[in-house]
């Protein structure tokens, strides 16, 4: 198919890049569902163009040339997304800006702990880099061997260790942005104290490339603990869970790093579909926790610290068994167990995914709530609950009744789920989105349970940095 009015676009972004960097579908053999086609395979699009910049300045050119065209611009890192935030429409028109060959790290500063990195940077290998170089890069999650820096910092990218280091907002320092205009803003400073007028940096993280294009960033680095232990509990309850987080903050402190929950059912399908990795504890309790204990002094320290922690566990009743990893490789399986979930949920057939956050403390009250309501109301309804009790945030997640017709189920229940879902949250003062944004698939959910000032003010930031709809359209705040 030929874009003729766009002749002169697609022109400009090959001066720019060089043609092997602007694949289109005119192209000899092209395939570009990799760009089109987001990861839970709900949304497949099709650009104009998917434009591949080595350099802020490409970056820049590209946005230019796309504002002088009237072409909105969707920016992609790994394309590991949740919610349709990172792949065009069907229209055809749109041009996808990926930030993968950005992938250099710019250096890292040892007395400032800070290392400054390019947007097209994979997680992965930026934890291993500031491995190397004797420091710790916290932010952790399932896709970090696929998703990129900059995806993770316009989504406020959540994961395993927030109920130590914070999301990826507290772990930024400074950006490089590109803005809708194709300016560039440099502040990518790295300083610690800056009060010089409005958060800049906070304001482009999390706007899942709505407002501008991050292209670099500066990220807090920590000294790599001296040990790092891992233990497996069986807790007869979410309140035990809860009671157990509390207690392990008062007997940890900053020790304490991960703590997940995971519910009977959750396992169950890790057991179902990955017997190999031998969950354990599961067929006793309803509710397993996976505790973190990173320490500063020595792995012995650590271990006495776990062994005291759940003694203490032991004798209130919160904990009925429990593992303690000997080795890496078996601390490495326990939390592969815990990242299998959202693959033996998807080997069992399609789901409807829910990323919330509750008040900590409100939790078992509000699954027990909510997990009522949904038996009552969505008869053989499957609920796959997991996620970081330690920060608030649950996967909250419906699997369709066994033996039905899974597709049929979506699509007649998932609105009504949604809504019953939702509105419990809503009851509970929590979010619908705690770590995987709003993206196309909660946009038009946001202005029933976002405050209305807060999304007046949204509007007028878009509106402000973005007039003329350049950046990611219908992401975030929804365009009827």
């Amino acid at each position: 198919m030929s874009h003729a009015p766009h002749a002169e676009l697609l022109a400009a972004l090959r001066a720019a890049l060089g043609d092997a960097h602007v694949l289109t579908h005119d192209d000899p053999g092209a395939d570009l569902a990799a760009w089109e086609q987001d990861w839970r395979k709900r949304a497949r699009g099709r650009a104009l163009a998917v434009a591949r910049p080595g350099s802020t300045a490409e970056v820049a050119a590209v946005v230019k040339a796309c504002a002088a065209a009237g072409v909105s611009i969707v920016p992609q890192g790994g394309n590991t997304g949740l919610v349709v935030g990172s792949v065009p429409d069907d229209s055809g028109t749109q041009v996808v800006l990926s930030l993968t060959r950005m992938n250099a790290v710019r250096g890292i500063d040892a007395a400032n702990l800070t290392m400054t990195v390019e947007a097209g940077c994979v997680l992965q290998n930026l934890q291993d880099a500031a491995e190397q170089a004797g420091f710790l890069l916290p932010l952790s999650l399932a896709a970090e061997g696929s998703c990129t820096i900059g995806g993770n910092l316009a989504t406020n990218a959540g994961g395993t260790q927030v109920v130590r280091y914070g999301n990826a907002r507290e772990l930024c320092l400074g950006l490089e942005v590109v803005t809708a205009q194709g300016e560039v803003w440099h502040g990518l400073s790295g300083l610690r104290k800056d009060n010089t007028g409005y958060d800049l940096r906070d304001l482009f993280i999390g706007s899942e490339g709505t407002l501008g294009v991050i292209t670099a960033a500066t990220l807090k680095l920590y000294p790599l603990p001296a040990a790092q232990l891992t233990a497996w509990a069986a807790v007869p309850g979410l309140q035990a869970a809860v009671d157990l987080l509390g207690l392990a903050h008062r007997q940890l402190g900053a020790g304490l790093t991960g703590f997940e929950v995971m519910g009977q059912f959750a396992l169950s399908l890790v057991d179902k579909h990955f017997p190999q990795l031998r969950t354990p504890l599961w067929r006793e309790s309803p509710y397993c926790v996976l505790l973190e204990n990173s320490d500063s002094e020595s792995e012995t320290h650590a271990r006495d610290q776990f062994e005291r922690l759940l003694e203490t566990a032991f004798a209130q009743g919160l904990v009925s068994d429990a593992v303690v990893a000997e080795s890496l490789a078996q601390a490495r399986g326990l939390w592969h167990v815990r990242e299998s979930i959202p693959l033996a949920q998807a080997e069992e057939g399609l789901n409807i995914k829910h990323d919330i956050s509750i008040p900590v403390s409100t939790i078992p009250a509000f699954c027990a709530e909510t997990d009522a309501l949904l038996e009552r109301e969505v008869p053989g309804v499957r609920l796959v609950n997991f996620g970081h009790l330690g920060d608030g945030n649950l996967h909250y997640n419906v699997q369709a009744p066994e033996g039905g017709d899974a597709k049929k189920f979506l699509l007649e229940q998932e609105s009504r789920v949604n809504g019953l879902v939702f509105d419990a949250v809503a009851r509970y003062h929590g979010s619908i989105s705690a770590e995987h944004g709003v993206g196309s698939l909660k946009a038009a959910h946001l202005p029933h349970y976002k405050d209305p000032v807060a999304l007046a003010l949204m509007r007028a930031i878009k509106q402000a940095l973005d007039p003329d709809q350049v950046m990611n359209p219908g992401r975030v705040l929804h365009t009827p």
